[in-house]
């Protein structure tokens, strides 16, 4: 019985992945390969969750017929919720080998990707269209675009000069390559979650289910599946 490496990736484009397979000895290559080269004109490939397992060959085309209707013809690539797929491999038996499970074991990955998965899908509930964050001191007024599942925040608008240390690292990466001196935002933006845009908005995490409003002043936390308290920063 082969044993071998099942990975998922990420990549440039929201919402589309890769889950493929390697041999153990070929991961750390295989992978430098990926993100430095990309795959089938796809770039910006960045290694998210990788799992040792017996008999990978048979449990990677279980995968791929379980996802079978997100699966881009072809190729390993799928039109799907990348922690629904972290969730999926992280339940298997087996030695994980990215991320390095002295620094982030199964059942945190497991469960990280189920979190994230039930935020992915009450994003999904969210209807198009426009909420704003406003904040009156120092004063603050922003809108974020929701749209095809995407939440955007648009070019042109100002954003919070400064920001804390509260702040989370993606959030803070994002604001760095799109935030002007000015707080002038210089090109659109896209978000994994309202906090993050909340976060990238006032500079300081906060719960953006709560921050951003309807036009009649309502959370957008009204439109969650559960209604249950998220962490401040969802990062």
């Amino acid at each position: 019985m082969a044993t071998g490496v099942l990975y998922v990736m990420s990549t440039v484009v929201s919402g589309l992945i890769k889950i493929g397979k390697t041999t153990t000895d070929r991961f750390d290559g295989r992978m430098y390969e990926l993100e430095h080269n990309g795959y089938r004109n796809v770039t910006g490939l960045r290694r998210r969750f990788a799992i040792e397992v017996e008999d990978y060959d048979e449990k990677e085309r279980m995968l791929d017929d379980i996802f079978s209707k997100a699966r881009v013809p072809g190729s390993e690539l799928f039109a799907l919720d990348i922690n629904l797929a972290i969730e999926l491999l992280s339940s298997f038996e087996g030695r994980q080998i990215y991320p390095r499970s002295s620094t982030e074991s199964k059942s945190k990955v497991f469960d990280d990707a189920a979190k994230n998965h039930q935020e992915h899908t009450d994003i999904q509930n969210i209807p198009e269209g426009i909420y704003y964050l406003d904040r009156k001191r120092p004063p603050l007024h922003v809108e974020m675009v929701v749209e095809d599942d995407m939440l955007t925040i648009r070019a042109g608008q100002r954003v919070a000069e400064h920001d804390s240390d509260s702040i989370g690292d993606r959030a803070r990466e994002l604001r760095r390559s799109n935030v002007a001196a000015d707080g002038t935002v210089r090109t659109d933006v896209h978000f994994s979650s309202p906090s993050q845009a909340a976060a990238f908005s006032t500079g300081h995490a906060c719960n953006g289910w709560a921050q951003w409003k309807t036009a009649d002043g309502r959370a957008i936390d009204v439109f969650r599946t559960r209604q249950n308290s998220l962490p401040q920063s969802l990062q």
